[in-house]
């Protein structure tokens, strides 16, 4: 217990960090009255979204607990019934918070940044970043919180309380899908529809005021990267920190409650290095040098101290040193994949520049070209990963411990998370700056601010990217870990080893081709819903540039219409793709039973890993063509490269930001949804 009360003291000790940096932020100016304004138009669209989604999602999540409870009461489980449902509920409300936490502070920073950029660049990326870290610490802080109180709550049995908590981990995951879809599909639909007549028919630039979609596209950014990455990376740590437990169980002869609060201990220790790490990234030196220099210095201050403390865990908990190796490979893989997302995603390396080069000739060949560099991504991605997996599995087996190996990729999975917290920190920077651009474009200020400002929104362009690649990397770690959990699960449910699943039956290959099937299904609906609601406000602003005096600026848009037909179309398209997420893996468990489940499980892994390195890279390197053009290469903005790397970008807008992301979270769910209803699929 003295194992809980340290985790549960750093995690409060993060949330105080936290609570500084907010103040910080919060005191900071706020500029001229025209960013106030535009500002206050964000903040009010985004609360307003967050409001109506998280109402709509709170009422799903109270009927699913009730199903739930049910299910095992018919079964006959009264025990596992309350104790999964008060769970899910758990997870679900902390997940819901996580999501509220990172917009909160996002539409706040944004201005602030804003109104630093008119001063100096440094003060301005501290600013945004710090904003991040509030996101980042209170997310990880509360995940760890959660699973390490309700393991108290629940009896704290080393060899049977990390069963009855899976459902924490499935609200989180639950909560984290429509937070994701529903936030992907309103950002995706509003820059879609800005683009497309904004630019491409007005000819208009970007985050011009005179565009009626432009503040639903800054409220997006909100919702989408920060609200739904909130939530997306809080159940990624829940669910890998209570797979990881479960594992633990069989190891308990040799570890004891050690190996079982290992990964809690190690996600304690990443926040302190996360803390170290924000404080490295100054104003001095973030004003004298790229802020993309600037935040690796603080990544790499935080997975050096992430790797330091790993092997004083590993000694002190585990006191077996292959253990600390196998971590290494994890926090590895973390920058690997971090580079790898660069290389395809940044406009200094072949495949986006390629992809530039192709726009010369027109929309057609930058779509081919960007689709191939999208495939080509999963070639060293799935390499990087398989080679990760068996290095940390016979590491573990080094260890000499009964079932080593899989606790040896257990531990790799603690490693690429303890870097999770200044991760989601990088990853809501990119939002914060990339509204602090349009603040600044769209309240006139000078030259020299937006030339300022603009080199921290391609900064944050790249942070958003690489954080979506590490995002990748994490879910494939973690839903190995948790497969691995299922069939340990399984295994102690029937009291026979359940090692191996096989595929020559046709049941578990009917499961397996239903796994594969999801995952397109579930990304062509995501996408479909983007379109579709694309279409009302692509239609809204057609119909406000009707009054010519919207064009010459001496009419000002109609904004609020086209947020409110954003998120109306939004809430309305993420339920179907959500639904059939849920209904498809229910279906299989009960009809084609555990290992049926096991084959559908492994399978939607591997096709979900694929399809999502496929559509967020893609949607990243389509991205930062049309910037590359836009920067003054092949003619620049206005040219017909220019034009063509628009519609480029315009199809790769639902590919990383709403299927690419939500298919993280949809492989993890599946996963947590196989552990929770496990016992009703014997």
């Amino acid at each position: 217990m003295n194992l809980l009360l340290f985790i549960s003291v750093v995690c409060v000790v993060a949330l105080a960090i936290a609570g500084l940096f907010a103040r910080q932020v919060l005191r900071a100016e706020t500029g001229n009255v025209k960013m106030a304004d535009v500002a206050a138009a964000i903040r009010e669209g985004a609360e307003a979204f967050l409001k109506r989604q998280y109402s709509t999602i709170a009422i799903l999540a109270i009927v699913v607990a009730i199903l739930l409870f049910g299910a095992y009461m018919i079964s006959g489980n009264l025990e596992i019934a309350w104790h999964t449902a008060v769970a899910f509920l758990l997870g679900a409300f902390l997940s819901s918070l996580s999501g509220i936490i990172g917009m909160w502070i996002s539409v706040r920073a944004n201005l602030r940044s804003a109104a630093a950029a008119t001063k100096n660049a440094g003060k301005s990326v501290v600013l945004a970043l710090r904003g991040g870290a509030v996101s980042g610490l209170t997310i990880v802080s509360l995940s760890l919180l959660g699973v390490s109180l309700i393991f108290y709550a629940f009896g704290a049995d080393p060899q049977t309380t990390p069963f009855l908590i899976v459902g924490f981990a499935f609200g989180a995951s639950f909560i984290a899908l429509f937070a994701q879809l529903g936030g992907g599909i309103y950002t995706k639909a509003a820059d879609v529809g800005a683009d497309l007549v904004g630019k491409v028919e007005a000819g208009i630039p970007e985050d011009d005021p005179r565009n009626p979609a432009v503040i639903a596209d800054l409220v997006g950014d909100n919702v989408g990267d920060c609200a739904g990455r909130g939530a997306d990376l809080f159940e990624s740590t829940a669910a890998e920190n209570i797979g990881a437990m479960i594992l633990g169980v069989a190891l308990f002869p040799v570890f004891g409650l050690n190996g079982i609060l290992f990964p809690l201990v190690m996600g304690a220790f990443g926040l302190i290095a996360t803390i170290v790490g924000i404080f490295f990234v100054t104003e001095k030196l973030a004003d004298n040098e790229d802020p993309m220099k600037a935040l690796y210095r603080g990544f790499f201050v935080t997975a050096i101290l992430s790797a330091i403390f790993l092997y004083a865990t590993t000694v002190w908990l585990l006191n077996n040193i292959w253990f600390f190796y196998a971590g290494l490979v994890g926090i590895a893989l973390s920058i690997v994949f971090v580079y790898l997302t660069l290389y395809y995603t940044d406009h200094k390396y072949r495949p986006v520049k390629s992809i530039a080069e192709a726009s010369k000739t027109g929309p057609g060949t930058n779509i081919i070209s960007g689709f191939a560099v999208g495939l080509e991504t999963t070639a060293i991605s799935a390499v990087a990963i398989g080679v990760a997996l068996i290095v940390s599995f016979k590491l573990g087996e080094l260890s000499g411990v009964s079932n080593g190996g899989l606790y040896g990729t257990a531990v790799a999975t603690v490693g690429m998370l303890s870097t999770c917290a200044y991760i989601l920190a990088m990853d809501t920077f990119g939002p914060i700056v990339d509204n602090a651009g349009g603040i600044v474009e769209m309240s006139g200020e000078s030259e020299e601010t937006q030339k300022r400002i603009s080199r921290l929104d391609a900064a944050g362009n790249t942070t958003k990217a690489l954080t979506k690649g590490y995002a990748v990397g994490s879910a494939a770690l973690a839903a190995f870990l948790l497969f691995s959990a299922y069939m340990g699960e399984v295994s102690n449910l029937t009291h026979k080893a359940f090692v191996s699943v096989n595929l020559a039956l046709v049941p578990v290959f009917v499961g397996a081709l239903l796994g594969a099937m999801l995952v397109f299904l579930f990304a062509s609906l995501a996408i479909r819903a983007v379109g579709e609601t694309a279409q009302y406000i692509i239609q809204d602003v057609r119909r406000q540039f009707k009054d010519k005096g919207i064009l010459e600026g001496t009419v000002k848009p109609d904004y609020a219409s086209c947020v409110d037909i954003t998120t109306k179309g939004a809430l309305k398209n993420m339920i179907l793709p959500g639904f059939i997420a849920i209904a498809v893996p229910v279906f299989v468990g009960f009809a084609l039973k555990y290992e049926a489940m096991a084959g559908f499980l492994m399978v939607a892994t591997i096709t979900g890993v694929l399809m999502a390195l496929v559509l967020n890279n893609s949607g990243g390197a389509w991205d930062n063509a049309k910037k590359y053009i836009e920067s003054g290469a092949l003619g620049g903005k206005g040219s017909e490269a220019h034009k063509a790397a628009v519609v480029g970008d315009t199809v790769g807008d639902p590919f990383k930001d709403t299927a690419g992301p939500s298919l993280h979270v949809l492989i993890k769910l599946l996963a947590t949804l196989t552990l929770v209803l496990a016992p009703l699929f014997i």
